[in-house]
C-alpha cells in the first residue's frame, strides 16, 4: 500500500510539474514571469526523486517552497488574496511529504518540507487575519439630530430630486442597529423565475409603499405590515415583456383639489408607454394623455418591439414628467432616437422633446421623426426646481463598440450630463465625460446634487470609469479642474480613438489601478498561471485600450466602475458613499465580410453583438480562469467614503464576502471579505449608518459611515440588486426596506421579495 501511495504522489507531482513547466514556457515566451518554468522543473525533479526514493525529492520541494515564499513577498507583499494562490496550494502539497509512506521513501528530515510549508500557511493566514480586522477612518459616527421639517417618507427614487439617498432619520443608529430585525416580508405573486431582475427602490408616501415588481406592474403595500392594498398590471397578458426589469416609479401630488389622481404615480413599460396611476386607488388616471397612457413610440420612426425598453422611473420636476428610455445600442448602426421628453404631469400633454439632432427645436413638425442613432438616457435623472433644470446622463450612440459612422452631433452628446430647461426643453449646458466612446462607458448613475462650502451649488457625476466629476450645476463648468490625459492608440480600420480623455483632479478614482501580470489570480498556481498567459496574450495598455480584432482586456468593463446604483450623500456630515465594481472583460471586434449576416446570441460564455450596418461584430466574455474564477485578484467590489469638502478618502474596504461564490459556480460558504460582484446602491441616514446589499453573498449590511465598521447584517433570500430606502411609518417607527430578487448577471437563487427591517417594538 505504501508503494502505491508513493507512486500516486509521484504521478501527481509529475503532472503538476509538467503543466507548470510547459505553461511557464508559454508565459515566458509571451514576456511573462520565469517563475513557473523554474518551479515546474523543480516539481518534476522532486517527482523523479520520489520514484527513485531519493532524499533530494523532499529537499528540492522544500527549497522550491522557500523560494516561492520569497518570490511571493517580492511580487505582492503581504496582500492576503494575492498570497493565497501562490502559497496555500504548494504548502498543502508540501505537507503530504509528512505522510509516513512518503517520508519513509525519501528518508529526509521532516523539517525540510514542513518548515517552509508551515511558514507559507502562517504567512497567508496572518495576512488574512490582518486584512479581516483592518479598519480605518474616523473614530465613529458622532450623533447628529435629524433635521426638523425634513420629510420622513421617501418620495423620489433618490429620496429627493437631488438624488442624495439620505434619510434624515436617526431612530436606528450605530448604538442600536444590532437589534434590527425583520419586521415583515412581502412576496410578489409574480413568479421569481419570470423576473429578469428585481432592481426597484420603492417609494414611501402617505402610509403606503409603492413597489415596481416588473415592467408595467406596481404594488401598493401597507408601510406597517407589508400587506398589499392594490396591484396594477399595465402590460397585456400576452406581452413578451412580462418579467422585464423596472427600477421604480415616480410620484406627484397635484397642487389643486382633483376628483381623481390627487396623488399620481408614473411608470414606464417595455411596451413603450408612460402610464399615470392614481396612487390612492391603483386605477389609471383618465385625464392623463389617452386614458392614462402616453405613447412613447410616437415620433420614433421605424423600430422593432425591443429597440426601446424604458427601465428606470421618470423624474417629475416642476410639474413636468421627464422620460428617457434604453435604446438597443449594440444591434445596429441604425437605431431609434435617444430623445428625452417632458410631459405635463396633470394632462399628459407633450410639453417638449430634447432631440440632440434638432438643437433649439422642442416639438416635431408634421412628418418628422426624432433623429435616429443619438445617445439614449436609460438611468435615473435628478432635478433642481429652483434653477428649473433636469439633469440627464446620456449613453453611447449605437452601436457601442464601433463609431466609425457616428455623426458629429452623436459624438458630441455621447456620455454627457446634460442640463435641460424643464419649462422649455432647451439645452442649458452639457459636459462630456468620455471622448469618442468605444467602450460603452455610458453614464448609468443618477447625477447627484450637493451644496458645497461658500454656497456653491454642485452636481456630482459618477461614471462607469470610476471618475466622479464635480460641476457647477447652474453652468456645467468644472468646479474641480478637469485635465485631458493621453491614452493608448490604435483603433480598428475605419474608426479612430481620441488621443486624450478627461480626468478629474478632485475625488480619487474608484476604478482601481491598471492591471499587471502580478494581479492575475486563481485558486492554485495552475489556474493563476493560465490567467497570466491570457493576460500576456491579450491586448492591454491600461484604461482606454482600444478594442481591436485581437482579444483586448477592458478595465473598467461595461458594468463599471460606478453603475446605475450611483452614490449616496450624508448631507449633515458631508460624506460621500461610493460602491464600485472591479471586474475586467475580454472583448474583440470580429471582421465581417460584405453580405455576411450579423451574428448575435450567447454561446459558451461568449456574448455576441451584431452591430449590423458596420464592418464588425462584437464578442465579449468575462476574464475568467479555467475553473471560472475571476482572473484578477480580489476585491471585486469596494465601498468607499470620501470627505466632500476635501475630496479625500476617509475609508475603503471590500464589499461582500466569498460566501455566495466559488470555483465552477459552487458556493464556497467562506465568509472572507473578497468583495463580491455587486449591482445596486447605498442609503445613508442621520443615525450615522450606510445600508447596502447589492452583493452576490446576499446580505443587507449596515456600516458605521465614519470608519467602515460593519455593525449589522441580515441574510436575504436572493441578491438585493437594488437600493435600500428608509422611512418613518404612521406609527412613528423607522423602517429600512430592500428588494431581494436576484440579478440576471449574478449567479444565485431567485426571489420576488420585499424585506422590511425595524427595531423591536417597545
Amino acid at each position: 500500500m505504501g508503494r502505491i501511495i508513493v507512486w500516486l504522489f509521484a504521478v501527481v507531482l509529475g503532472v503538476v510539474g509538467a503543466t507548470l513547466a510547459i505553461g511557464g514556457v508559454m508565459l515566458a515566451a509571451a514576456g511573462g514571469s520565469l517563475y513557473y518554468v523554474a518551479t515546474g522543473i523543480a516539481v518534476l525533479a522532486s517527482a523523479w526523486g520520489l520514484v527513485r526514493r531519493a532524499r533530494y525529492a523532499a529537499a528540492v520541494f522544500g527549497t522550491m517552497l522557500a523560494a516561492t515564499i520569497v518570490w511571493s513577498i517580492w511580487e505582492v507583499g503581504l496582500d492576503s488574496w494575492a498570497l493565497m494562490p501562490r502559497l496555500v496550494g504548494p504548502a498543502v502539497v508540501g505537507l503530504l511529504f509528512l505522510i509516513p509512506a512518503i517520508r519513509s521513501a525519501t528518508g529526509a528530515p521532516r523539517w525540510w518540507v514542513a518548515a517552509p510549508a508551515v511558514v507559507a500557511l502562517l504567512l497567508t493566514g496572518g495576512a488574512v487575519v490582518r486584512a479581516e480586522r483592518a479598519e480605518s477612518g474616523l473614530p465613529g459616527a458622532g450623533k447628529v439630530v435629524a433635521l426638523s421639517g425634513v420629510a420622513q417618507d421617501w418620495q423620489h427614487w433618490g429620496n429627493s430630486l437631488a438624488g442624495t439617498r439620505y434619510a434624515s432619520i436617526d431612530q436606528i443608529d450605530t448604538r442600536n442597529v444590532d437589534k434590527l430585525a425583520l419586521a415583515w416580508r412581502y412576496d410578489s405573486d409574480i413568479k421569481s423565475g419570470d423576473l429578469v431582475s428585481l432592481e426597484a427602490a420603492p417609494l414611501a408616501v402617505n402610509g403606503r409603499l409603492y413597489m415596481c415588481i416588473e415592467s408595467g406592474t406596481v404594488a401598493a403595500l401597507d408601510q406597517e405590515t407589508g400587506k398589499r392594498i392594490w396591484q396594477y398590471r399595465g402590460l397585456p397578458s400576452g406581452s413578451k415583456f412580462h418579467g422585464w426589469k423596472c427600477r421604480g416609479v415616480a410620484y406627484h401630488a397635484a397642487k389643486t383639489a382633483k376628483a381623481e389622481c390627487q396623488h399620481s404615480l408614473y411608470m414606464t413599460t417595455a411596451e413603450g408607454q408612460l402610464i399615470a396611476i392614481d396612487a390612492d386607488t391603483g386605477k389609471q388616471c383618465s385625464g392623463f394623455a389617452s386614458n392614462g397612457v402616453a405613447d412613447l413610440r410616437l415620433g420614433m420612426g421605424a423600430m422593432k418591439p425591443d429597440d426601446a425598453l424604458p427601465t428606470s422611473p421618470p423624474t417629475v420636476v416642476g410639474g413636468v414628467v421627464v422620460v428617457g428610455q434604453s435604446i438597443s445600442d449594440y444591434s445596429s448602426f441604425d437605431a431609434p432616437s435617444g430623445v428625452i421628453r417632458g410631459y405635463d404631469a396633470e394632462t399628459g400633454a407633450l410639453r417638449w422633446a430634447w432631440d440632440a439632432g434638432r438643437p433649439g427645436q422642442t416639438q416635431l413638425k408634421p412628418g418628422e421623426t426624432y433623429t435616429r442613432d443619438t445617445p439614449n438616457a436609460w438611468g435615473v435623472f435628478s432635478g433642481d426646481e429652483a434653477l428649473g433644470l433636469v439633469y440627464v446622463g446620456t449613453g453611447n450612440s449605437p452601436p457601442d463598440y464601433y463609431a466609425g459612422f457616428r455623426s458629429t452631433v452623436a459624438d458630441e452628446f455621447t456620455d454627457n450630463v446634460v442640463a435641460i430647461d424643464v419649462n422649455t426643453g432647451l439645452l442649458r449646458w452639457s459636459f462630456r465625460t468620455v471622448n469618442h466612446d468605444l467602450w460603452d462607458y455610458d453614464i448609468a448613475a443618477q447625477p447627484t446634487l450637493v451644496d458645497l462650502a461658500g454656497g456653491i451649488r454642485a452636481v456630482l457625476v459618477p461614471t462607469k470609469r470610476g471618475q466622479i466629476f464635480v460641476l457647477d450645476r447652474a453652468t456645467g463648468k468644472p468646479i474641480d479642474p478637469v485635465v485631458q490625459k493621453k491614452v493608448p492608440q490604435g483603433a480598428v480600420k475605419g474608426d479612430w480613438n481620441a488621443p486624450t480623455q478627461p480626468y478629474t483632479t478632485g475625488f480619487p478614482s474608484v476604478s482601481g489601478a491598471d492591471l499587471t501580470e502580478a494581479d492575475m489570480w486563481g485558486l492554485t498556481p495552475l489556474d493563476q498561471m493560465a490567467c497570466r498567459i491570457q493576460f500576456r496574450k491579450a491586448r492591454y495598455q491600461g484604461q482606454f485600450t482600444p478594442i481591436t480584432t485581437e482579444p483586448t482586456i477592458t478595465y473598467p468593463a461595461v458594468a463599471g466602475g460606478i453603475n446605475w446604483g450611483g452614490v449616496s450623500v450624508d448631507t449633515q456630515r458631508g460624506l460621500l458613499v461610493v460602491n464600485s465594481l472591479h471586474l475586467a472583460n475580454i472583448n474583440r471586434l470580429v471582421p465581417r465580410k460584405e453580405g455576411e449576416t450579423p451574428q448575435s446570441g450567447f454561446e459558451g460564455g461568449v456574448i455576441k453583438f451584431p452591430q449590423a450596418g458596420t464592418p464588425y461584430g462584437f464578442e465579449s466574455y468575462p476574464f475568467l480562469s479555467p475553473i471560472f474564477a475571476p482572473c484578477q485578484k480580489p476585491p471585486y467590489s469596494t465601498i468607499s467614503v470620501f470627505d466632500i469638502k476635501t475630496r479625500k478618502l476617509v475609508w475603503s474596504k471590500p464589499l461582500g464576502t466569498a460566501e455566495g461564490s466559488g470555483p465552477l459556480g459552487i458556493q464556497s460558504h467562506v465568509p472572507l471579505r473578497m468583495g463580491a460582484p455587486t449591482f445596486g446602491g447605498s442609503l445613508t441616514t442621520a443615525g450615522g449608518l450606510v445600508f447596502i446589499a447589492a452583493g452576490q453573498d446576499r446580505r443587507l449590511r449596515a456600516f458605521d459611515i465614519a470608519n467602515g465598521r460593519e455593525v449589522w447584517s441580515a441574510k436575504l433570500p436572493a441578491v438585493g440588486a437594488a437600493m435600500p430606502i428608509s422611512y418613518v411609518s404612521p406609527s412613528g417607527r423607522q423602517f429600512v426596506v430592500i428588494a431581494a430578487g436576484g440579478h440576471f448577471a449574478i449567479p444565485g437563487p431567485k426571489a420576488a421579495a420585499i424585506m422590511a427591517y425595524a427595531l423591536p417594538n417597545k
